[in-house]
């Protein structure tokens, strides 16, 4: 890791330990540096304006102070072209228009030197993506997801009939580059998988869903997480 990426992902670091902060050698182990590397790092966050506390002896360490005057994130470079290019790459998933927003909002408070180079980075990484489900598909079934109603969708099916479904929507998954809608179907009385750009049309019911449980789908693949565990 570089040092400027280093010292990003130092400050965010030290932002998540809140209040009970760091030690050094907690911070040396996990970025593979010595002691002495890390405190030379605090210094350089410290002298360029980032509120940096120390706290001596047994139970010390480092953490950020709590100031209006600090950044609400702190990405490098590398970090906010990752986000772009996954963005970018996956136009056809749930919530992806949301996430585009939430991009620019974090472009927009980036100092201008990491926005700069973050745009020539940018520059250098291309993207010809799957066309996506038609934008009011998809917000009813983000809508019907993140609320918990049964969502009536139109579908064709694989040998082109096609059917009017009232789904409990239970998980979106996406496997082999394409996104499903993984839900109760109630036409069928069993749980179902809809590929996303299948569904012609799509609308939320007032009717709440009954229940059904992520564990009712079955074990996932091995190689399968959800996008929180891919998190840490």
């Amino acid at each position: 890791m570089k040092r400027g990426e280093r010292l990003h992902a130092l400050t965010e670091m030290l932002r998540r330990s809140g209040a009970r902060g760091c030690t050094a050698d907690r911070l040396a182990g996990e970025f593979g540096v010595s002691v002495r590397t890390v405190k030379r790092d605090l210094d350089a966050l410290e002298n360029s304006g980032v509120p940096i506390w120390s706290r001596p002896g047994p139970g010390g360490g480092y953490g950020l102070a709590a100031r209006s005057s600090l950044p609400p994130i702190s990405l490098s470079p590398s970090q906010a072209v990752a986000l772009l290019a996954a963005v970018s790459a996956a136009p056809d998933a749930p919530y992806s228009d949301l996430a585009s927003a939430g991009i620019r909002k974090i472009l927009d408070v980036l100092d201008p030197r990491t926005r700069k180079r973050a745009d020539e980075l940018a520059r250098r990484i291309w993207v010809n993506p799957e066309p996506a489900p038609a934008r009011t598909v998809r917000s009813a079934l983000e809508d019907a997801m993140a609320d918990q109603y049964v969502v009536r969708i139109h579908y064709t099916s694989g040998d082109g009939s096609k059917t009017i479904r009232d789904v409990e929507p239970v998980i979106f998954a996406s496997t082999n580059g394409r996104w499903y809608l993984i839900g109760w179907c109630r036409l069928r009385n069993e749980m179902r998988w809809f590929l996303m750009t299948r569904i012609e049309r799509a609308s939320v019911t007032r009717t709440r869903c009954s229940g059904h449980s992520v564990q009712e789908i079955g074990s996932p693949p091995a190689t399968a997480r959800s996008v929180h565990s891919a998190g840490g």
